[in-house]
């Protein structure tokens, strides 16, 4: 089942079970998804979706984080629920073991010794890390650590 069928079928499910907030988040991706396939003017293939659901999360860490430093508890609950939804399509996140060996053979492939390269190892490791969620900044975060 691919990710649309499986939002679709999700969709329906959370209409029949009357369940407010799922189908308002459902409802939200799907219009992301179609959104960008009318901007592209196809259907998104698989990594492509999976990259606009890590876009969409990504926007839900900054607003929960912006939220808590303006103290607003209710709109940070609704976020981490929407956030809990979205992650639920997204593929398992690489574990920090993987995230270290990835950093690690990039390194070695590329031959890195300074902070200068670490473009190179962080695209590298993502392209080893690929078919995994991994979080862009966590990533570069141990990549710098590991070249300073």
């Amino acid at each position: 089942m691919t990710l649309a069928e499986k939002i679709q079928k999700d969709l329906t499910d959370a209409m029949r079970a009357k369940d407010e907030l799922r189908l308002s988040v459902i409802r939200m991706v799907k219009s992301a998804i179609t959104y960008k396939e009318n901007e592209k003017l196809r259907k998104l293939d698989e990594p492509e979706s999976i990259q606009l659901l890590q876009t969409l999360v990504k926007q839900r860490k900054e607003s929960i984080d912006q939220f808590t430093k303006g103290n607003r508890n209710d709109l940070v609950e609704k976020e981490t629920k929407e956030l809990a939804i979205i992650e639920t399509y997204l593929p398992a996140g690489a574990s920090e073991g993987e995230m270290d060996a990835a950093i690690a053979k990039a390194i070695a492939e590329s031959g890195a010794t300074s902070i200068k390269q670490m473009g190179a190892v962080v695209k590298a490791a993502k392209a080893a890390l690929e078919g995994k969620t991994v979080d862009g900044k966590a990533l570069s975060d141990r990549v710098r650590s590991r070249l300073s």
